[in-house]
C-alpha cells in the first residue's frame, strides 16, 4: 500500500503521561502494515527535555511529524493557542480520524478543532471519572468524551459512565490499558535504582536499608500550590523517612514551590533522597523496585498495581476506581492523620496485594488499531 493511497489517523500527544499511551498505539500501527498511516503531532505542552524528548528516545517513539511548540500558559492560553496551531495541521493533512489520548489539554483542544471540522474523535483513555469538577483533567475528560466518536475504555467501569453521560454502547470498546503496555514492554530494561541513584546525596541509606524504600512523586496543584496543605504533606513525608527511607523525584512545579514555601531544608534534614525529573526508565526502576509508593499521579496508580506493589494515593478521589477496587492502591487524601494510619497499615501488613486488572495484558494498543482498520480502514 502506498502512502498516497493510505488514509491518515492524526494522534496527538502534548504531556508527559501522553507519550507512554501514545507508544504503543505507534508501535502498533507500524507493526500491522495497515491501510491507515498515523501522523504524530506533538503540540509541545510539556517542552522540558527530560519530561519531553527523553520520552521519545525511551519509548521508542518515531520522532513527531508534526511540531506545534506550544510551551506553557495558562490553560486558557495554552489550550487556545493548540487550536490555533492545530487547525492548518488538519486542513493539510485531512484524516479520516484524530486520535487523543488522556486527559490534558491537549486533549481537549485537538478533540474541539476535530469535532468542529466533522472529523471523527477517537478518544483512548476515555470513560474514567473522579466526579471532582475541581481538577482540571476532569473538566477536560468530560468536555472531550461529548464530542468523542469512538471510546476506547481501560475498566468496565467507564462503560457506566459514559452511558450515564448518553453516549451510546455500540460505540465504546474495552481494550485494556496502553499505559500497561508501555509499562510490560518496558520494565525488564527500566534503569537499576543503584544506578539512577549514584552520587546523589543521601543515596547511600537509602539503597543500604534492608526494609527497602519508598518512592514518592508529588505535583498536583491542589497538594503543592497552597503552602499549607505541602507543608503538611512534607511534614509528614518527614515521619515517613524516619522509618522506611523515601526517593523523591521532584516535579519542577513542586521544586518551585518547595524553595518559594521555605521547605525543602525539611527533607534535606530528614534524609529524603531528592532528584529532578526522571526520565521513564528510570523511574520505572525505582517505582518496580519500591516497597511502597506515595503519589498523586493518576498514571502510577495504574503502574503500582500492574506491577504488585502497594501504593498510596494522597488524593481524595480517584478516576481510576479499578486500582483501588482490585489493584494495590489506597486513597488517604492529604490529611497526615489518614497518611500516618495507610503507612503504619502497611508497615504492618505489607500493604494491599491486588491483582492485575481484566485485559492488563500488554495488548491494549493491538485492540485499539484493530478497530481503528475495521472502522476507517
Amino acid at each position: 500500500m502506498t502512502e498516497t493511497n493510505q488514509k491518515v489517523v492524526l494522534c496527538v500527544v502534548g504531556a508527559r503521561p501522553n507519550f507512554m499511551k501514545i507508544a504503543p498505539i505507534m508501535s502498533a500501527f507500524l507493526r500491522q502494515g495497515i491501510t491507515l498511516r498515523p501522523c504524530l503531532v506533538h503540540t509541545g505542552q510539556h517542552y522540558d527535555h527530560t519530561m519531553s524528548d527523553q520520552l521519545f528516545v525511551q519509548l521508542g517513539i518515531p520522532r513527531p511529524d508534526v511540531e506545534l511548540e506550544v510551551g506553557s500558559g495558562s490553560h486558557a492560553v495554552q489550550t487556545a493557542e493548540i487550536m490555533k496551531r492545530f487547525e492548518p495541521v488538519v486542513d493539510e493533512k485531512q484524516p479520516c480520524a484524530v486520535l487523543v489520548v488522556g486527559d490534558v489539554n491537549s486533549t481537549i483542544a485537538c478533540a474541539l478543532v476535530a469535532a468542529k471540522k466533522h472529523v471523527p474523535v477517537v478518544h483512548v483513555e476515555a470513560g474514567l471519572r473522579s466526579y471532582d469538577r475541581r481538577m482540571p483533567e476532569e473538566i477536560n475528560r468530560v468536555l472531550t468524551d461529548q464530542i468523542t466518536d469512538l471510546f476506547f475504555i481501560t475498566e468496565r467501569s467507564a462503560t457506566e459512565n459514559l452511558m450515564r453521560e448518553g453516549i451510546a454502547a455500540d460505540k465504546i470498546h474495552f481494550v485494556g490499558n496502553v499505559m500497561i503496555d508501555t509499562l510490560l514492554a518496558h520494565v525488564q530494561r527500566s534503569v537499576p535504582p543503584a544506578t539512577t541513584l549514584a552520587g546523589v546525596a543521601g543515596a547511600e541509606r537509602l539503597l543500604a536499608s534492608k526494609h527497602g524504600f519508598a518512592l514518592l512523586t508529588l505535583h498536583r496543584p491542589s497538594n503543592v500550590d497552597d503552602a499549607v496543605v505541602l507543608r503538611q504533606l512534607v511534614e509528614t513525608i518527614c515521619k515517613i523517612a524516619a522509618r522506611l527511607p523515601v526517593a523523591f523525584p521532584v516535579h519542577p512545579r513542586t521544586a518551585k514551590h518547595l524553595e518559594t514555601f521555605g521547605l525543602r531544608g525539611l527533607l534535606d534534614d530528614a534524609g529524603v533522597v531528592l532528584l529532578p525529573a526522571l526520565g521513564y526508565l528510570e523511574l520505572l526502576g525505582l517505582m518496580s523496585k519500591a516497597r511502597l509508593v506515595l503519589t498523586d499521579s493518576g498514571g502510577i496508580q495504574e503502574e503500582t498495581t500492574a506491577l504488585g506493589v502497594p501504593c498510596i494515593t494522597l488524593r481524595e478521589n480517584t478516576e481510576r476506581p479499578i486500582t483501588v477496587e482490585n489493584g494495590t492502591n489506597t486513597l488517604v487524601g492529604s490529611d497526615p492523620q489518614r497518611i500516618m494510619v495507610a503507612f503504619e497499615d502497611f508497615l504492618a501488613t505489607g500493604g494491599k496485594a491486588g491483582r492485575v486488572p481484566e485485559l492488563w495484558d500488554g495488548r491494549a494498543a493491538e485492540r485499539i488499531v484493530d478497530v481503528l482498520q475495521k472502522l476507517y480502514g
